[in-house]
């Protein structure tokens, strides 16, 4: 005969321990039904408590991220759950709002001031059982994990946004809530319903964390100054700006940030305020560079009325790494000049506005004319290497004179005198390549068909100058080379 040794109350909740962790989910051997573990999670103290924010008929992230930045007066820790929620851990901040009730009414009250809507509210101790209540319609308060489970069982599934055919397949077992489903065995109900919705029932009830990332409002600097008298004169002004540029250049290196556009507000007492915009053309965390530069774009700025206050606005940050600089002075054995060519940029664009400085950017197609293109802006990218047209005969070593291109393109051809068949230009021309011949556009109404060739004129000129294939077979002036 066998006796059997009765096992303790320690030895129970071990088993039922290990029939509850995540490496039994899908075995076979684990038969508990997930009620009977509940007991053992809510003995925990609840830590924390989750408000969770349903919008019902709401979808727009970016109103969405305008209401959770402003929630974060009330908590730093603020997760987006879109399309229409948001969660929020207040455990922290109930004493400072009169409680539950009083952070109730302050939520309710800021959702309408930012989107006219009347959201629901729950709070429970996990952020998806707060979610899941509001989804529902039903404004629970569950403050202790021991009221969890039970509190959350009437709930609906469909209040967990689970795929439709698992919720379709449910149903038919007659599993319609979230009590139900906590019933089932937990390997069987991962092998029928999937391993992630295990999970989520999991997460639901406080046996699994619920990692959430955190909302981040985006950063930006603002400060406005209010003078003691009102200016016109644009060096009093500057010298008012000095304590703002001064914040930037702190906030700027606090943060390891750079800006590409800076503006500021000119305030006057019956008249628009006057905008002053100054555009860099590489992230920049210098406050006196800054201040340099804008002091240009201010000098070139003529005041409707005199200046009461001022405003320095920078509404986009960049990652700003500052460049190492080279050993060697720009052009000499190799230095970078990149550096010099954004000042230059930034310069020219200070004093001269935005508009009067323009990039350039090649196109594809063969005919001259069109090769390139005005993109705006240009911005300080380091030197760069741009090829010519024809980039596999630049590449080799043996590329023909004929294939070059001269910087100086004319916006368009101008006809050159003939004698005998041969151009001529202040004199005789002297044609120095062969010819390089360029025949397309037949697609698009704009058919060319030319004979390019490199001349020099009688000062020593060199002209890049073409014939036409067509009769009367014209000579034209396209081009001059530095």
């Amino acid at each position: 005969m066998r006796l059997r040794t009765p096992k303790t109350a320690a030895d129970s909740i071990d088993t039922l321990s290990a029939a509850a962790s995540p490496a039994a989910v899908g075995q076979e051997p684990a038969k508990a039904p997930l009620h009977a573990l509940s007991g053992v999670t809510a003995a925990l103290p609840a830590r924390e408590l989750w408000a969770g924010m349903h919008l019902p008929g709401f979808d727009a992230a970016e109103n969405l991220a305008r209401l959770a930045a402003s929630a974060q007066r009330f908590t730093p820790r603020v997760s987006l759950v879109p399309p229409d929620g948001l969660v929020l851990e207040v455990k922290g901040s109930l004493h400072l709002f009169a409680g539950i009730a009083g952070l109730r009414d302050e939520l309710v009250q800021l959702t309408k001031e930012c989107l006219q809507l009347q959201p629901v509210l729950a709070f429970a101790p996990t952020p998806l059982a707060a979610l899941t209540a509001a989804r529902a319609g039903k404004p629970l308060v569950i403050t202790a994990a021991a009221q969890l489970t039970g509190q959350l069982a009437p709930l609906p599934l469909t209040a967990l946004r689970w795929p439709e055919e698992t919720l379709a397949r449910l149903a038919r077992t007659g599993v319609r809530t979230v009590g139900a489903a906590l019933r089932l065995p937990r390997a069987g109900f991962a092998r029928r319903f999937g391993a992630v919705q295990l999970a989520m029932l999991d997460t639901l009830t406080g046996r699994r964390p619920d990692v959430r990332a955190a909302f981040h409002a985006r950063t930006r600097f603002r400060r406005r100054c209010e003078l003691d008298c009102e200016l016109t004169d644009h060096a009093r002004l500057l010298a008012a700006l000095a304590p703002l540029f001064a914040a930037l250049g702190a906030f700027l290196t606090a943060r390891q940030c750079g800006v590409l556009e800076l503006e500021c507000l000119l305030v006057h007492r019956q008249q628009a305020a006057t905008r002053c915009v100054l555009t860099l053309a590489a992230p920049c965390a210098d406050e006196q560079r800054l201040a340099a530069l804008f002091s240009e774009r201010l000098g070139a700025l003529p005041l409707c009325a005199p200046v009461r206050a001022c405003e320095l606005r920078a509404a986009v940050l960049l990652p700003y790494l500052p460049g190492a600089h080279s050993l060697w002075q720009p052009g000499e054995h190799g230095g970078d000049a990149g550096a010099v060519t954004g000042d230059l940029i930034e310069c020219l664009r200070a004093r001269l506005g935005s508009e009067a400085v323009q990039g350039l950017t090649l196109r594809e197609g063969h005919r001259p004319e069109s090769a390139w293109a005005l993109i705006g802006p240009p911005l300080a990218a380091g030197p760069r290497r741009v090829l010519p047209a024809c980039a596999a005969d630049a590449a080799r070593s043996d590329c023909r004179p004929a294939s070059r291109r001269p910087l100086w393109i004319l916006p368009a051809p101008r006809p050159l005198m003939a004698r005998n068949g041969l151009p001529r230009r202040r004199g005789p021309l002297r044609i120095v390549s062969e010819p390089e011949r360029i025949e397309t556009g037949w697609w698009d109404g704009e058919e060319i068909a030319r004979d390019y060739y490199t001349a020099v004129d009688a000062r020593g000129v060199r002209l890049w100058i073409f014939r036409e294939r067509a009769a009367p077979h014209g000579w034209f002036l396209h081009g001059v080379f530095g």
